[in-house]
């Protein structure tokens, strides 16, 4: 039998050239695509994080004020986010009704005020850098909260991870430096300011988890899931802010600061578009990649915010921060970190616990 002639080289060089071109096609949608996350990510939490500091802690007007009413920037933060997520919701011709029963969307709504108060509350307490740096430690509480509720187990270098961030977060909020900062308060690291980071830490770990449980089994959109959850925060802070008497004050107070109130607006804007990023970084790069990115954005953050508003670090945070952001490079860049993680600890590490954090 004959045997079929082999393959010409003009075939062979086009199926070639064609496969390159492909992969220098699909290799620069990639590099458009990453660039359009992380800068999306980098410029929405950064510049969230910078507003943060400036509300709660830069005074206003030539009198010097404070803005003091926290509560206020949770109702704002969650009425941008909701609207957002029921425009989304009608554009996309998706069910607006609750799919699980409306109180565990408030239950998850309680804990989510109480973090996001204990957030903006510490800084009154404590600066920026060490706030950030303390976030980082999320994974204890979510271990702790997971182990309860969730009896879910964990391994011996999860367990490793969690003391190395301890470690470096206790040795950086121990060894400050004389801050020279023109807006420090002069009540740097107190006992109140430790307390509060604890409060966010613990809330923030048991919000995640309880989120995670009290949604099981359910077939839900996350719009439908962040706006129901949402909603109810808009309610029990508003609430809140009434039973406080504090509407009125927060009212009069951006009404006469025009600044804060752009402020606040802006706030609001970053925290609900970051979600996007987020949402788009995790579907099209994985939570590997995503991890990376969220723990470059902490150490940048607290560059900025150093340099912005003059907070010096002393030897000591440096190697406290070092010890904090090379374990979680270490276990970002580990091979078998997928296997081995738990998905609560892994949603801890992305720095991102639940859907309405960073939900900033």
């Amino acid at each position: 039998m004959a045997e079929p002639p082999p393959p010409s080289s003009s075939s062979s060089s086009t199926s070639s050239s064609s496969s390159s071109s492909s992969s220098s096609l699909s290799f620069e949608s990639k590099l458009w695509k990453g660039t359009f996350a992380v800068t999306g990510i980098m410029v929405t939490l950064v510049t969230y994080g910078l507003l943060q500091e400036k509300i709660m802690r830069v005074p206003y007007g030539a009198e010097k004020e404070y803005f003091k009413y926290s509560l206020f920037l949770v109702f704002c933060n969650r009425i941008t986010t909701s609207a957002v997520s029921a425009g989304s919701l009608l554009a996309s011709k998706k069910t607006i009704d609750p799919v699980a029963p409306v109180y565990k969307y408030c239950l998850v709504s309680v804990t989510n005020i109480l973090t996001t108060t204990c957030q903006y509350e510490a800084l009154k307490y404590v600066s920026f850098p060490v706030q950030t740096l303390a976030k980082c430690a999320k994974m204890i509480p979510v271990m702790v909260w997971g182990t309860l509720i969730m009896q879910k187990k964990y391994h011996g270098p999860d367990y490793l991870l969690a003391f190395l961030v301890t470690l470096g977060c206790s040795v950086f909020i121990l060894y400050p430096a004389a801050d020279i900062s023109p807006y420090s308060r002069g009540r740097e690291n107190t006992v109140w300011g430790v307390l509060l980071m604890m409060g966010y830490l613990g809330f923030d770990g048991f919000t995640s988890t309880f989120q995670d449980k009290l949604f099981k089994g359910y077939d839900m959109e996350i719009h439908n899931q962040i706006f129901y959850t949402t909603l109810c925060s808009c309610v029990l802070s508003l609430t809140g802010l009434i039973l406080q008497g504090h509407l009125l004050l927060a009212a009069d107070f951006v009404y006469r600061h025009h600044d804060c109130f752009f402020d606040i607006i802006l706030l609001s804007t970053v925290a609900t578009a970051s979600q996007f990023f987020i949402s788009y970084t995790i579907r099209t790069f994985g939570a590997l990649t995503f991890a990376t990115i969220m723990t470059t954005r902490q150490l940048v953050s607290i560059m900025l915010s150093c340099v912005w508003f003059s907070h010096p670090l002393s030897w000591e945070q440096w190697i406290g921060a070092v010890i904090v952001f090379g374990s979680l490079y270490a276990k970002t860049f580990w091979k078998k970190a997928p296997q081995k993680t738990t998905p609560s600890v892994a949603l801890v590490n992305n720095g991102n616990s639940n859907n309405l954090k960073e939900n900033p």
